[in-house]
């Protein structure tokens, strides 16, 4: 699912966008001011696609805009009620990927989502990615915290199915779905099979591996995961 960060301080325009975001299948986590996205973004940005105002209280949306650029290349989408070509050309240069001038109109703000969304898609496949407070890369296997140290490392097939977990995140995932993918139509390994994976998943990332908020088992059905 394409994540959405939205930083908007105009609460009523801030909700309606929000609201329509979900509504188009995105998953939004929405902030009021800049301070409160800096904090996060401090943290972690791990976020598909983030839409600045850039006029924000306390951190305006272009520090935010130079911030974000030191960290992560994830597209950012300006909106401002400056519409001059100038402000434009201002935020293009700080890293921004579109720009929206207010007022504007919903349809073109879907759109330009949209756009942005088909670009992410398209874009290489995912390197690395965060389970709790655990970060996983895919190109070396290994799982770290959050002091950089190498906490396990994992097996090409137990990659495999990871990144199939996040590609179809908060998406429940049947066991034939999954043996399809991770091991192909020419084996035929047991939905035990999987099951052993799993157990080994939520020891090293659930905190209660007996009551997990990552890995989700449905019964008869699969798994869902949630990062």
């Amino acid at each position: 699912m394409i994540s959405i960060c939205l930083v908007e301080d105009e609460r009523s325009l801030r909700d309606m966008i929000q609201l329509n975001l979900e509504l188009e299948g995105y998953a939004v986590t929405a902030f009021q001011d800049g301070k409160e996205a800096l904090n996060a973004f401090e943290k972690n940005i791990d976020f598909s696609l983030i839409i600045l105002d850039v006029m924000l209280p306390f951190v305006s949306g272009l520090n935010l805009c130079r911030f974000i650029r030191e960290k992560s290349t994830v597209p950012i989408l300006f909106l401002s009620a400056k519409g001059t070509t100038a402000d434009r050309v201002n935020g293009l240069k700080l890293g921004a990927n579109d720009y929206l001038p207010k007022p504007f109109d919903l349809e073109e703000l879907l759109l330009k989502v949209n756009i942005l969304s088909q670009q992410i898609s398209s874009s290489k496949e995912i390197l690395s990615f965060q389970v709790g407070n655990l970060s996983i890369d895919l190109s070396s296997f290994e799982v770290k915290n959050s002091s950089e140290s190498i906490v396990h490392i994992f097996s090409k097939r137990e990659v495999e199915l990871l990144k199939l977990f996040k590609e179809k995140e908060n998406k429940v995932i049947s066991r034939d779905e999954i043996l399809d993918e991770v091991w192909g139509k020419d084996q035929f390994p047991t939905s035990r099979t999987i099951d052993n994976y799993i157990l080994v998943f939520r020891k090293i990332f659930e905190k209660d591996p007996k009551n997990p908020i990552h890995f989700h088992s449905i019964r008869g059905v699969g798994y869902k995961f949630s990062s």
